[in-house]
């Protein structure tokens, strides 16, 4: 983890400078002397806890955005991130590569099913989608009294509040990309 002032001066310049903000106007906004904001932009300055919360006020945003390291915008998901789960005795194998996470909408996995491999999913909450796309074999997807097959290549979008039944249709693993989309609250 940086230094909490380093962190400080570059959430700070980072704000103002979005917000198309002069130092000048940040210290109208907060009461902060202009001369203490450019030292603390420039790490110079080891401000008080009273200073950046007159800082945050002045500003409209939290404390904690002021003083913690912002989150990247990219991510990378290696194997070692990944704990697999498994159904069919092992032969169906669920590697979760982008779990739900509160403010996102959507989970994201890869799916492995051996030769007649089958997996039963429950009805998710109502309004639920899946978007699966197979990249190798093929599946045959029971839901809602209907049956679908889907084959190399091929994807498939469905309602997934209903209960929902995966067949590995083919002659060989079949292998596919399953995104599960959540309904706005």
């Amino acid at each position: 983890m940086e230094n909490i002032n380093v962190v400080l001066a570059q959430n700070l310049k980072q704000i103002r400078e979005q917000r198309k903000l002069s130092l000048d106007k940040v210290a109208e906004m907060s009461g902060i002397s202009k001369t203490m904001l450019g030292q603390i932009e420039r790490g110079e300055s080891n401000p008080s806890i009273a200073t950046v919360w007159k800082i945050a006020n002045g500003l409209k945003v939290s404390f904690t955005a002021l003083i913690h390291e912002p989150k990247s915008d990219a991510s990378i998901v290696t194997g070692d991130d990944i704990q697999v789960l498994t159904e069919d005795n092992g032969r169906v194998r669920i590697y979760p590569h982008f779990p739900f996470e509160e403010g996102r909408r959507f989970e994201m996995y890869v799916l492995e099913m051996d030769e007649a491999a089958s997996w039963s999913a429950e009805p998710h909450i109502d309004g639920t989608e899946e978007f699966i796309t197979v990249f190798e074999g093929e599946m045959t997807i029971h839901v809602g009294g209907e049956e679908f097959t889907v084959k190399q290549g091929e994807s498939i979008r469905f309602r997934a509040d209903k209960p929902h039944r995966y067949i590995n249709s083919g002659v060989s693993e079949n292998r596919l990309s399953m995104v599960i989309h959540y309904p706005g609250r």
